[in-house]
């Protein structure tokens, strides 16, 4: 795809996601957000479109890459070019990779395997059930539930370069999600950027360890040398719980909200 074809891609993103913008008018080298009204969950809903669209992972440590017209479409075209062929496909070998375990947990039986595209509406109703104060730890933003856009991007997963796990309980013959992990592999391919996220209830019950675990091993057999996360500077349980796995603490002046954690594999 060319450098052009990016562009009219990126704008079609804005145009859909902020249908009174001129798109033909927006300044490419000054923040979008400074011409846009974007809001958060808006923001989440043009990285979504745009994956979408291009078919290119965007790990959520390059969002601050993304900040004026210029600067997305040379992402994604340096993003592009690493895998010209479009994003792997998960293969049966993949597959194979991935745990498939039960555990018990607390005395309750729980289930961890890969993330599935039809997952969409456990998915959902696990977003649903978390505490605010969860959400915002796990997302960042303020949010009630996923938008569909991000939904599938969470869900739809190739299992490549985007690896999610989740952990799942019987109730009542249904199955019910209450843990869910991820990585995406970094530009360069030797690392991978994780999320975590745990129902309430299940806090402190050594399922985010089981799920952790089971993301480093798939992550250690697929070659990738390091891991890090991007954790919020408040949320003191997931920086404690990220030093017991190894992890160490890497601040950034300019981001004083946040602290980055990274770990060898």
């Amino acid at each position: 795809m060319e450098i052009e074809d990016i562009l009219r891609a990126v704008q079609t993103t804005i145009k859909s996601i902020a249908p009174d913008t001129d798109v033909q008018q927006i300044r490419p080298d000054r923040p979008l957000r400074e011409q846009i009204e974007l809001d958060s969950m808006d923001w989440l809903n043009v990285i979504a479109d745009l994956h979408d669209r291009l078919s290119i992972e965007i790990p959520e440590s390059d969002y601050g890459r993304l900040a004026t017209l210029d600067s997305i479409v040379a992402y994604m075209a340096s993003r592009q070019a690493e895998h010209p062929g479009g994003p792997l496909r998960t293969t049966a070998a993949t597959l194979a990779q991935l745990p498939c375990t039960r555990h018990l947990v607390n005395g309750t039986p729980v289930a961890l395997r890969p993330m599935r595209p039809d997952d969409m509406p456990l998915e959902q109703d696990f977003v649903r059930h978390l505490s605010n104060e969860t959400r915002y730890e796990r997302f960042m933003v303020t949010l009630s539930e996923l938008p569909q856009a991000k939904l599938k991007y969470l869900t739809d997963v190739d299992q490549v370069h985007h690896v999610a796990l989740v952990a799942t309980v019987d109730c009542k013959g249904q199955q019910v999600l209450v843990g869910v992990v991820r990585y995406i592999v970094d530009a360069a391919g030797t690392g991978c950027e994780f999320a975590v996220a745990v129902d309430d209830a299940w806090q402190r019950s050594g399922l985010a360890g089981i799920l952790m675990h089971a993301l480093m091993e798939v992550a250690r057999s697929r070659g990738l040398s390091s891991m890090e996360g991007i954790v919020l500077a408040t949320n003191t349980r997931m920086l404690k719980f990220t030093r017991q796995l190894g992890f160490s603490k890497q601040r950034d002046p300019e981001a004083r909200d946040t602290v980055r954690v990274v770990r060898s594999l």
